[in-house]
């Protein structure tokens, strides 16, 4: 009789790591074909338990703010089976996308340089904002 070891939670941690990282880089793809501005990604992983990721990005009018939160979540559903939790959609000056480990805000850029979230997330050391920018 062939003995198998026993998957442990050093395995799990690993595949829903690699499940982390295929989300946002979905996410940073959705965003870029999308053509979203200035988007960037904040680490926080470590920093807080919210999420492993904020996903910041800059629309050019509410009409594309929208269009690219549902086609996002549209996406996370059809790869990885679960719906997101989409907040702002009938202003659509501001949509918070939440993806459990991948949380994404969506601006039109007034708003976004008003909230200046970058700022106010990157921990006081500047290094952990990754800007991973487009347009």
């Amino acid at each position: 009789m062939t003995e198998h070891p026993v998957e442990g939670a050093a395995d799990d941690a690993g595949r829903a790591h690699a499940g982390v990282d295929d989300l946002h880089k979905l996410i940073l793809q959705s965003l870029d074909d999308d053509q979203a501005q200035e988007v960037v990604t904040i680490p926080l992983a470590g920093k807080s338990n919210i999420a492993d990721h904020m996903v910041i990005a800059s629309g050019r009018s509410t009409r594309q703010v929208a269009s690219m939160a549902v086609k996002l979540g549209d996406k996370i559903k059809e790869r990885f089976g679960r719906s997101v939790r989409i907040e702002g959609l009938p202003a659509a000056d501001w949509v918070l996308i939440d993806a459990d480990d991948v949380i994404v805000h969506i601006f039109r850029p007034e708003v976004r340089n008003f909230y200046n979230l970058e700022r106010m997330w990157a921990f006081g050391d500047g290094s952990g904002v990754n800007a991973a920018a487009r347009g």
